[in-house]
């Protein structure tokens, strides 16, 4: 929704200025930091990457970290941080991680998962799930989502065409 006070062109020229600003802050974190992330992965101004063990967060492409998300990559009350430890936060191609999420330290998300508001994920979620809660539980599984963790609901898509066949 575009504030009123913007006329269309002010109203693009402005998403297109913030998508370039979150794509160089990705890329900042990748240069600076030195943290493993895909070029296209967007992560939100408000969320907070684990720079403490930054060469420990891996992000695969066409994923999307929505704002208020903490990811750890190190864990202080075990000992395991800096750069000589070996924990590695995953989190795989084409997720959503939903706003004011958790993600604890040396867990592996798999590819297509999309993590509810709210959840703190503390154990390795497979591939094409939906997960949330505290501590986040599969609720669904066998999902399929597109670029930037939008989900594909199957079941809509076949339907009118199961309609169609009965009717014809």
């Amino acid at each position: 929704m575009k504030p009123l006070f913007m006329n269309n062109r002010m109203f693009l020229w402005f998403v297109n200025f913030r998508h370039s600003m979150v794509s160089l802050r990705t890329l900042y974190f990748r240069k600076v930091y030195g943290m493993n992330l895909h070029p296209s992965v967007r992560i939100s101004f408000k969320s907070h990457v684990d720079k403490t063990n930054p060469k420990g967060v891996v992000i695969g492409e066409d994923t999307v970290v929505a704002f208020n998300v903490t990811i750890l990559a190190h864990d202080w009350a075990t000992e395991r941080y800096g750069a000589q430890n070996k924990i590695t936060t995953t989190i795989g191609k084409k997720c959503f991680i939903g706003c004011g999420s958790i993600i604890m330290p040396d867990v592996t998300i798999g590819d297509e998962v999309i993590v509810a508001s709210g959840s703190v994920v503390t154990k390795d979620v497979p591939s094409n799930s939906l997960v949330g809660g505290n501590p986040a539980k599969i609720i669904r599984s066998g999902i399929r989502t597109k670029s930037y963790g939008r989900l594909i609901d199957d079941d809509r898509a076949a339907q009118p065409l199961a309609a169609e066949s009965v009717t014809g």
